[in-house]
């Protein structure tokens, strides 16, 4: 082996620092600027090593820093809320300190989760607006203030989500009675029998086909009477 391919062995040896691919994608929303970044990726070098706790002149050889400004940014950090100073306990017992990252990727999951929350409500407001332009394309007309107040209380009011108040519409269409006291009681007997998903919805739907298209005898079972059934009259009294 050539002196080229030994030296490129050995760098191969050395190892790799892992870094999660969210620490890149999120530091900057976070705040953290990129001189800080840097230092929590030498910090993270150093744990690869064994070296849990690099003082500021170990570091001062790896980065373009003075010690004095290590020692700021890395102060700075921990009053950010990025990084800390725990304990530990040697295999002889000896009490040590070290740097720990783990705020750092709470931080940053926690983030992630109130970035997911805010765009479910956005696409959620979103629907939200939507639903009166549907109702108003179903009813082919403009909605009626009290009829907006209607449809807006279900929302506000018995929190029924978007997509069920949607689905409610969709039966009153399919049995040809579109009108919002029709809906409401959908939206009540769904809410009686704590139906608030869609899947919830449809399993509920097909049951009801089930038990109708039973109880008529075979001979009669065209795909005519298929179709007169399969709708639930949901202004009928049902236990």
């Amino acid at each position: 082996m050539n002196k080229k391919y030994q030296r490129l062995h050995m760098w191969i040896e050395q190892g790799n620092v892992s870094i999660p691919k969210l620490f890149f994608q999120h530091y900057k929303a976070l705040k953290i600027s990129d001189d800080e970044a840097l230092l929590l990726l030498h910090l993270l070098a150093f744990h690869s090593e064994q070296n849990d706790f690099p003082t500021p002149s170990d570091l001062v050889e790896r980065i373009y820093f003075s010690e004095n400004e290590i020692s700021l940014k890395l102060q700075r950090l921990m009053q950010k809320g990025f990084l800390e100073i725990t304990q530990g306990i040697d295999a002889n017992g000896i009490v040590y300190e070290k740097y720990s990252l783990y705020p750092l990727w709470e931080r940053i999951l926690d983030y992630i989760e109130a970035s997911s929350l805010q765009k479910e409500l956005e696409i959620e407001k979103n629907e939200e607006g939507e639903i009166f332009t549907i109702f108003e394309q179903e009813f082919g007309r403009l909605l009626s203030p009290m009829e907006i107040e209607t449809i807006s209380m279900w929302i506000d009011t018995d929190h029924h989500s978007p997509a069920v108040i949607k689905a409610a519409l969709k039966e009153a269409v399919l049995a040809g009675k579109i009108s919002l006291r029709y809906i409401d009681r959908i939206l009540f007997e769904w809410k009686k029998k704590n139906i608030t998903s869609i899947k919830q919805i449809e399993k509920h739907t097909e049951q009801f086909h089930s038990k109708t298209t039973a109880v008529l005898p075979k001979a009669t079972i065209t795909q005519e009477n298929k179709t007169k059934v399969s709708f639930y009259n949901w202004l009928e009294e049902r236990e």
